[in-house]
Formats: C-alpha cells, sequence, structure tokens
C-alpha cells in the first residue's frame, strides 16, 4: 500500500467543517524534513509562494515560478502524512482566466498529489475559483493583504483601513465565499475587519495578522522559529532557532580547525580479514 493511502489526510470538507468550532492549525512547508516535523501538530500545511522569500532569497513572490511550487509541493507531500497540503498558485499562473487557471491548478494537483490549491483572491478572481471548484479542485482563498499585489501596492501594506477598503476587503471575502472557497486566509486587516469577515462568510477564515477572531491561524514557519533578523509585527517567535544554529555552526568550526572532528568515534577503520573457523587474527 502506499505511504500517501495509508493514513488518511485531512480533507477539504473537514476543514470547512471547522467553521467556528475548534481553530484550524496552520503553518508553512517547503521541504519534505520540515513537513514531516509539522505533520504531527498541524491540520493544514501550506506551501505557501513565500518560499521565494525563504529558500530562494528572492525580495518578494512574484519571480516565484510553477515549477518552484511544484517542487516544493512535491517535497512537503513526501513529508507529511496526515495534515492535508494547500500549495500557492504563484503569480501569472491564474490571472489569464478560468481555462488557463484550471490548466495550471490540474498540472499543480497531477504533479504533486496534493489536496488543493491557494490564489489570492482579487477583484476578478471569484470566477476562477468557481470555475475550479467545478471541476474537482478545492481551492482556498487570500484576501487582505495580497503579496502577490505588491508592485500594485508599493509594499506590504495592511488593508481596510478607510472605508471605502473595508468595503472592497470584505467584497472580496463574500465573493470568494459564494464561488466555493472551502478556507479563506485572511491577511493584515483590523481585528474588527477580520471580526466582520469571519461572520459573513460560510468557509472558515484562516488568519495572518488578522487577530484570534479568525477561525483559524497560520504563520510562514521559519518567522515562527526566529530564523530571520526581522518579522512582521504578527509574528510570535517560539523559538530562535537562528540562534541555535549559528552556535551549532561556530563549534563545529572550532573542533575543524582545531582538529577535534573528526574523532575516532567519526572515523572508519580497517577491518581485519576473518581467518577460518570466524576468529579475528589477534
Amino acid at each position: 500500500m502506499s505511504r500517501h493511502t495509508a493514513i488518511k489526510r485531512v480533507s477539504a470538507p473537514e476543514i470547512r467543517a471547522r467553521k467556528g468550532g475548534e481553530p484550524v492549525v496552520c503553518l508553512t512547508a517547503y521541504t519534505a524534513p520540515m513537513a514531516a516535523i509539522l505533520d504531527d501538530h498541524c491540520d493544514l500545511l501550506l506551501v505557501g509562494d513565500s518560499v521565494g522569500q525563504v529558500i530562494h532569497g528572492l525580495p518578494n513572490t512574484v519571480g516565484v515560478t510553477l515549477e518552484m511550487m511544484i517542487l516544493h509541493g512535491q517535497a512537503v507531500m513526501r513529508g507529511a502524512e496526515k495534515a492535508m497540503v494547500v500549495v500557492d498558485m504563484p503569480f501569472g499562473s491564474y490571472e489569464a482566466g478560468p481555462e488557463v487557471a484550471f490548466a495550471n491548478a490540474a498540472r499543480i494537483m497531477k504533479e504533486t498529489l496534493c489536496q488543493a490549491v491557494k490564489v489570492e483572491s482579487g477583484p476578478a478572481v471569484a470566477a476562477t475559483i468557481r470555475h475550479l471548484v467545478d471541476r474537482g479542485i478545492p481551492v482556498m482563498g487570500h484576501i487582505g493583504l495580497r503579496p502577490q499585489a505588491v508592485n500594485v501596492d508599493g509594499g506590504f501594506k495592511a488593508k481596510g483601513r478607510s472605508e471605502a477598503e473595508r468595503a472592497r476587503v470584505l467584497e472580496e471575502a463574500r465573493a470568494a465565499d459564494e464561488a466555493g472557497a472551502f478556507a479563506i486566509v485572511v491577511e493584515g486587516v483590523a481585528e474588527n475587519l477580520a471580526e466582520e469577515i469571519t461572520a459573513a462568510v460560510k468557509a472558515p477564515t484562516i488568519g495572518i495578522g488578522a487577530s484570534a477572531a479568525c477561525d483559524g491561524q497560520i504563520l510562514v514557519t521559519d518567522d515562527m522559529l526566529g530564523l530571520f533578523e526581522w518579522t512582521p509585527k504578527f509574528v510570535r517567535r517560539y523559538a530562535d532557532a537562528k540562534a541555535l544554529v549559528r552556535d551549532a555552526v561556530a563549534a563545529y568550526a572550532a573542533d575543524v580547525r582545531a582538529r577535534r572532528f573528526p574523532a575516532a568515534a567519526e572515523t572508519y577503520a580497517l577491518r581485519r580479514p576473518r581467518v577460518a573457523g570466524g576468529e579475528e587474527p589477534r
């Protein structure tokens, strides 16, 4: 039996059924080893296009390609067995229209075996979400601060600070919900707007910088672990992994320079041949 069918994964209907119930626990994952660690604790793992910044050193998510998302999606699927795995559709892979979006989403699903895709739900994306859902592809929406719109917005800016913008974000949430999104990421909005969105939609809301009013939470794992000097205001650091790695590497470098590593315990010795009767020569 395939390892991918041995354990039942969390499904899109199960996530949707969590609306108003126990909060949904989500984190990002980009590699098989990290996915294996997160799998026991998370309901959903997002292979986010944040991989461009976190793993590849890009300035934002715009340069992420479909091939990059598929590669990391495959890795996460190898590492996780229980959590639902959702793969971001990168910039340029769905905006041209529903048919293009379906072709690219179907490729992601086929080549990674993930359970769903995520799209940033701009003004014209609701029809695409409906097109994908009607054709068997579960879709997670993403409203509020949309990283793929960084060049239009002039940076990463919180949303919903004016009445007009609040109305637009709320409308995008309703449109994604009515189009069939099984969950909606709400990023970078004020608490009262997050509360209003959560009350207005049937899909569970997954907050990132949107307060505990949402039906679940997600963070970039590397931010939460403290692997970067700077983290957004909405991130709580649960570890100082950067210091841990730095100290371990410094100790290794010191041992190599002092010829303390490798020692006898880490060194292979020549095996002596056995004599007749199975005893080694003395």
